[in-house]
């Protein structure tokens, strides 16, 4: 599996077993927050960042509940976690992304994610890429996820 990099993400549900996605600044594609991790840090703390970064929400690590490595893109892997959302974190408007890239065209630094859904599971194949959507119809199931949750 040399060659491909990992990227840390949660799957954070809401109490109706919707998933939390964030849109991708000048795509037309949602995602889970997820990225790579920095040099020392544990796929948890990775994502922990990475959803702090893309989100603003700050939750415990004891909440994450370690879904393992799954099979992404021929160049990624994902290594997922996911929680629960509790009652102050279920209002999106309060989210923000502190993440900045340079804007293809111009070099101005904007924000990775620009917009917060929640997004039923029978909703994701409307927002998310194919690979998230792949995911989440062939490997890991959003309806039994939260069953277990």
């Amino acid at each position: 599996m040399t060659g491909r990099t990992v990227s840390c993400g949660v799957v954070l549900l809401d109490p109706e077993g919707r998933v939390l996605l964030a849109h991708a600044t000048g795509t037309n594609h949602w995602d889970v927050p997820k990225g790579q991790g920095e040099e020392g840090e544990t796929p948890r703390e990775a994502a922990l960042r990475e959803l702090v970064e893309e989100t603003g929400l700050v939750i415990d690590p004891e909440r994450l509940v370690d879904l393992g490595r799954f099979d992404y893109r021929r160049d990624k892997e994902l290594h997922l976690f996911a929680a629960r959302a509790r009652a102050d974190e279920l209002d999106l408007t309060r989210c923000t992304c502190t993440s900045l890239f340079p804007r293809r065209w111009d070099g101005v630094m904007i924000p990775e994610m620009d917009a917060y859904r929640w997004a039923a599971p029978d909703e994701v194949s409307r927002y998310a890429s194919r690979s998230l959507n792949r995911l989440f119809e062939t490997t890991l199931s959003l309806v039994e996820l939260h069953r277990r949750l």
